[in-house]
């Protein structure tokens, strides 16, 4: 039986819990075929981001074109987009492609503190990359960039969801794993309804990649032909366990296992 291709289109992440890397082995653990388009390099661990270079524009359009010219992809998952280039020609790419869903992650900046997307640059996002977007997944420190709301409260995320949903895209998931009230609780809107998805907190410093594992496994169950409101029901259930199961690795923040599931 042939699995649904997904493409997911990010950084590298080289020590494996975060990125691309993080993306393709949510794909895999949440049954689709994963394939990623690379927008940059990063040089970084479980302490940190020490050093970044972003892949020339005309590489990433080639890396699209190879696979839009081949493989009919109909899901596609964003993560790192770092400059206004890379960002104008993933907009443009996708825009001449019948992508039912879109999940934008809008990556901004890494768990260490390193910023993986030029402050010039959140405007284009906003305005080229955000109507696109099936559904956007803004953690609580994104959600307020996008917002300019200062979020503690559910009433908080709330607002900025609003604002965000008005920059085009059709659905905004807020993720709360940083919610002051009610900490893992995400919220979803979709300009007219409001679903709240409790979750529970498991306190770990192990949570290196955790967004981009969220967002790719929402992305899989989207492909698979779930409605949104399961997808994230699916993916949430799946990270948490995912979370539940990390691990030291390193000197810092551990990623999460993938692939709990699997006999050790």
């Amino acid at each position: 039986m042939t699995k649904i291709p997904v493409l997911t289109i990010a950084g590298s992440d080289p020590s494996g819990g975060a990125g691309i890397q993080a993306d393709l082995k949510a794909f895999s653990a949440n049954g689709v075929f994963g394939m990623s388009v690379i927008t940059s390099i990063t040089a970084q661990n479980t302490c940190g981001v020490s050093s970044v270079f972003h892949l020339p524009s005309d590489i990433i359009e080639a890396q699209l074109d190879a696979i839009f010219s081949d493989i009919p992809v109909t899901t596609v998952k964003t993560g790192m987009l770092a400059t206004q280039d890379i960002i104008t020609t993933v907009s443009k790419k996708l825009s001449t492609q019948t992508i039912e869903h879109l999940v934008v992650d809008p990556v901004m900046i890494a768990k260490g503190g390193h910023a993986l997307l030029e402050e010039e640059s959140i405007a284009f996002l906003k305005s080229q990359l955000c109507p696109q977007a099936f559904l956007l997944t803004p953690n609580i420190y994104e959600a307020q960039v996008l917002s300019g709301i200062t979020i503690h409260t559910i009433a908080d995320a709330r607002a900025a969801a609003k604002i965000i949903h008005r920059l085009g895209c059709r659905h905004v998931l807020i993720k709360g794993g940083h919610l002051q009230e009610q900490p893992g609780t995400d919220l979803l809107y979709d300009g007219r309804f409001f679903r709240m998805y409790k979750g529970e907190y498991i306190q770990t410093q192990h949570t290196h990649g955790t967004g981009c594992t969220f967002a790719s496994a929402i992305a899989a169950h989207l492909a698979k032909g779930k409605s949104i409101a399961d997808a994230i029901e699916a993916a949430k259930a799946y990270t948490t366990e995912a979370i539940r199961h990390s691990f030291p690795l390193g000197k810092g923040h551990g990623p999460t296992d993938h692939f709990y599931f699997l006999p050790t």
